[in-house]
């Protein structure tokens, strides 16, 4: 699948989603966000939403991918992604939110469904996909 994507696009509809001041903002929140969420899932899977992902974003996501996956809950992952931004857990919330709502709209539903798949329910909310939570 090609990128459908700009990597300003991307970061326009983060910064509206999180109302963060400006691009360079969200381009921090959505690394944070990018790089737990690559700590949470399988290298493979790393791989496969890199490859949905516009230029900066997917290099990064392969560069923070591990050997195995952690496993932790969200209340673990808004504290990862709030140390990250040096913000507070639920700041991070709303981070995680305005960046993979915008991941869902950018890639597959084959690939969303895949992603979603490797995480507890909990985390479908952050996608805008409670439908999809199993």
């Amino acid at each position: 699948m090609e990128v459908t994507m700009r990597y300003d696009e991307f970061l326009a509809r983060v910064r509206e989603r999180g109302e963060y001041t400006d691009q360079d903002q969200a381009a921090t929140i959505a690394e944070a966000v990018l790089g737990v969420l690559a700590q949470r899932i399988t290298p493979g899977e790393v791989d496969d939403l890199a490859a949905q992902l516009p230029g900066a974003l997917g290099e990064m996501l392969t560069g923070a991918k591990q050997q195995q996956p952690e496993i932790f809950g969200i209340e673990e992952f808004h504290r990862r992604v709030a140390e990250r931004v040096g913000e507070r857990p639920r700041t991070a919330e709303r981070d995680a939110s305005a960046v993979l709502t915008t991941v869902a709209d950018t890639v597959s539903g084959g690939e969303l469904n895949q992603l979603i798949s490797q995480l507890p329910s909990s985390y479908a909310a952050l996608f805008g996909k409670p439908d999809l939570a199993g």
